[in-house]
C-alpha cells in the first residue's frame, strides 16, 4: 500500500513540475514578446556599445527565445553587425558611444565591427568613445571614432602584438605522464609544446611573421582613423607613447582627457541638446531585440548562413564544438530547400579531428553539385578549419584571419613512467598478435607506432588532395604551402589559399551573385538548444559553463587556461588536423 502512495505521490509531483515549468514558459513568452513593443527609440538618441560579454559569430536564434536570459554567456557578432547597419538609416540615433573595457573578441572580429562603424559613419552620424583603460584590441576598434576620449587617471596600452606558447616536455617528467606524439615527417611544430621546453628558431619566425602580418593590418587602420602615419605609430607603441593621457594626446593617439562626466557634456553637444537635459542613451542589447526583425536584406529567395565555431570535435556538436551532426544536418538541410539558392560557411575554428572535418568537406561537395558555396573565414580558420573550407567555389578571409595550418599528428596519453612510480603494473591478455594495439599503462610498441604513423601520413596525403583539388593546384604546390605553417588572411591571398579579402558580408553579397540573385533574405544556421532546453538541463544538476566559471574564478585565469589546454590535448582522439600551438595573441 505505501508503495503504491508514494508512486501515485512521485507521478503528482512530476505533473505538478511540468505544470510549473509550463505556466513559467508561457509567462516569459507572453512577456517576451511585448519586450520589443516596449523598446522605443526617442528622438535624437545616441546607440551605446557597450559589449561585455564574450563575442561570438553566432549564438543561435536568441532574440526569439524568452529564455536567453538564463543561458547569456555571449553575444552574436551577427546580431551587432545588423543593429549597426539598421541605426544607420534610423532618423532617431543620431550617433554611437563606444565605452568599453576588455573587449572579448578576436582580431578579425574586432575588424568587422570597426568595418560596420566606418560604415555607419557614412550616415554623417557622429561616433564617439570613452574610456578609463584602453587594451590593444579596444584601442583599435576606437581609432574608428570622430573623437577619442580618456579618463585623465586612466591608461592607454599599445605596444605592439606578441604571442605566447607554453612548452609541456618538463610537466611530463616530473608527472610521469607524457604525451606519445606521432606526426608527419615536417610537421614540426604542432608537437613542439610536448617534444621540447623552448621554442625553435623556424617557429619563432612563423610566429614573428604571422603577428607582424596582423599587427601591419591593424596599424594601417589606425593610421585612417586617426590620420597618424604606420611609422609615427610604431614609434609611439616602441616608445609606449599612450602610456599616459598626456603622452596619449600629445601624440595623437586620443583627441580629449575627460572625466566621464564632461564626456556627456560633449554628447549633448553633439546630439544638440542642453547640459541640463538627460542624454536618450539606448543600449546595443536592447536595440539588437529592436533591430532583429528589421534585417537589410529580404526576398523570397534566401542565402544560408552556416556558422561552424570551435574546435573540431565528434559528435553532435554545440555553439562552441564543430561536430558532424549539426553541421551536417545544417549543410543538408540548406541543399534541400529549394528557397535558398547558396550557401555561406562561416568558419572560425582551430581545427581538430580530421575525420570530422573530411565527413564535413565531403559534404560540403555534394551541396555544391546542387548550389554555390562561399566561406567566410573569421577570426581562424586554421588545419581542420581550412581542411573544411578548401574545396568551396570561393574563400573570403579577413587580413586579420589566421589560417593555413595544413598538417595532421596525433598525440597519444601514456602514463607508463607514473604507473611504475606508483606501483601500478598492468597485465594485458589478448586472442591475437594485435588485439592488444595500446594501453595507457605500458611503453608504445614500435609496431603500434607503425601503425599509428602510417594513419598519419595516409591522412595528411588526404588532407593535400583536398586542399590541391580544392585551389585547383597540385599536390607538390599545396605540400609547398602546408607543413603546419599559419598565414595572416593577407598572406594566404598571396600565395593563393584565400580568394577574395572580405567580410562575411563580402561572402553573401558574392553567393548571391553566383546564384544570380538579386532580392534575398538571410537564414541562419544550425540550431542550437534554445534557453528553455538548457534552463531544462540545469535543473536537473550544474550546467557545464556555471562549473567552468566555478573553476576559472577558484585557480585564475591563467592557470585554467593552462587546464584547458592540457584537457584538450588529452580528449584528442584519432588524426588531428588542428593549429600547430594554442596561439594566444596580445
Amino acid at each position: 500500500m505505501n508503495f503504491l502512495r508514494n508512486f501515485l505521490a512521485a507521478i503528482l509531483g512530476c505533473l505538478v513540475a511540468f505544470g510549473i515549468v509550463f505556466v513559467m514558459f508561457l509567462v516569459f513568452a507572453s512577456l517576451f514578446g511585448s519586450v520589443e513593443e516596449t523598446i522605443t527609440v526617442k528622438n535624437n538618441s545616441i546607440l551605446e556599445l557597450q559589449l561585455q560579454l564574450p563575442i561570438k559569430d553566432y549564438v543561435g536564434n536568441s532574440n526569439d527565445d524568452p529564455f536567453a536570459l538564463f543561458s547569456e554567456s555571449s553575444q552574436g557578432l551577427d546580431e551587432i553587425l545588423n543593429a549597426i547597419r539598421v541605426a544607420k538609416d534610423d532618423d532617431d540615433i543620431k550617433g554611437i558611444s563606444i565605452n568599453n573595457t576588455f573587449l572579448m573578441a578576436g582580431l578579425a572580429q574586432t575588424q568587422e565591427l570597426r568595418r560596420a562603424l566606418e560604415e555607419f559613419k557614412e550616415s554623417r552620424k557622429f561616433i564617439y568613445t570613452y574610456s578609463d583603460f584602453y587594451t590593444q584590441r579596444d584601442y583599435y576598434l576606437a581609432s574608428v571614432a570622430d573623437s577619442v576620449f580618456l579618463n585623465p587617471v586612466g591608461a592607454l596600452d599599445f605596444k605592439g602584438l606578441s604571442s605566447e606558447v607554453l612548452f609541456f616536455k618538463d610537466l611530463q617528467e616530473k608527472t610521469g605522464v607524457k604525451m606519445e606524439v606521432i606526426r608527419h615527417g615536417k610537421y614540426k611544430s604542432a608537437v613542439e609544446p610536448f617534444l621540447s621546453n623552448e621554442m625553435s628558431e623556424a617557429n619563432r619566425t612563423q610566429i614573428k611573421e604571422l603577428i607582424g602580418s596582423l599587427w601591419n593590418s591593424m596599424i594601417n587602420e589606425i593610421s585612417l582613423g586617426r590620420n597618424i602615419s604606420t611609422e609615427n605609430l610604431n614609434i609611439i607603441a616602441d616608445t609606449l607613447g599612450g602610456r599616459t593621457p598626456e603622452l596619449a594626446k600629445r601624440t595623437g593617439l586620443i583627441d580629449v582627457v575627460a572625466f566621464y562626466d564632461e564626456y556627456e557634456s560633449s554628447l549633448r553637444k553633439a546630439v544638440g541638446i542642453l547640459d541640463s537635459e538627460d542624454l536618450n542613451i539606448i543600449d546595443m542589447k536592447d536595440y539588437v531585440i529592436r533591430s532583429n526583425g528589421k534585417s537589410v536584406g529580404s526576398g523570397s529567395d534566401e542565402i544560408a548562413v552556416i556558422f561552424a565555431q570551435g574546435e573540431i570535435l565528434y559528435g553532435e556538436g554545440s555553439a562552441d564544438v564543430i561536430g558532424q551532426g549539426i553541421i551536417v544536418k545544417a549543410i543538408r538541410k540548406a541543399m534541400d530547400d529549394d528557397d535558398i539558392k547558396a550557401i555561406v560557411l562561416r568558419v572560425n575554428s582551430p581545427g581538430g579531428s580530421a575525420l570530422v572535418s573530411d565527413i564535413i568537406w565531403r559534404e560540403l561537395e555534394l551541396a555544391k553539385e546542387a548550389k554555390p558555396v562561399v566561406v567566410s573565414m573569421g577570426n581562424v580558420a586554421a588545419s581542420g578549419g581550412y581542411y573544411i573550407a578548401a574545396g568551396a567555389n570561393k574563400i573570403f578571409a579577413e587580413p586579420t584571419t589566421v589560417t593555413g595550418s595544413i598538417g595532421v599528428f596525433g598525440t597519444i596519453p601514456n602514463m607508463a613512467e607514473l604507473a611504475g612510480d606508483i606501483g601500478i603494473n598492468a597485465e594485458q591478455v589478448g586472442t591475437n598478435k594485435n588485439s592488444v594495439d595500446y594501453s595507457l599503462f605500458e611503453p608504445m610498441t614500435d609496431e603500434f607506432r607503425t601503425v599509428v604513423q602510417e594513419g598519419i601520413e595516409e591522412v595528411y596525403d588526404t588532407f593535400l588532395q583536398r586542399v590541391a583539388s580544392g585551389r585547383g593546384i597540385t599536390v607538390a604546390e599545396a605540400d609547398s604551402l602546408a607543413q603546419g605553417r599559419v598565414w595572416s588572411g593577407i598572406d594566404a591571398k598571396r600565395l593563393g589559399l584565400v580568394d577574395e579579402l572580405g567580410n562575411l558580408e563580402d561572402a553573401i553579397v558574392a553567393a548571391a551573385e553566383m546564384a544570380e540573385v538579386e532580392e534575398y533574405g538571410i537564414k541562419k544556421l544550425p540550431r542550437y538548444k534554445s534557453g528553455f532546453e538548457k534552463l531544462m538541463e540545469d535543473l536537473g544538476g550544474v550546467s557545464t559553463e556555471a562549473k567552468r566559471s566555478f573553476i576559472e574564478e577558484e585557480i585564475g585565469a591563467e592557470a585554467y587556461g593552462i587546464l584547458k589546454q592540457v584537457q584538450s590535448a588529452m580528449k584528442q582522439k584519432g588524426a588531428q588536423a588542428r593549429m600547430p600551438f594554442v596561439l594566444d595573441i596580445k
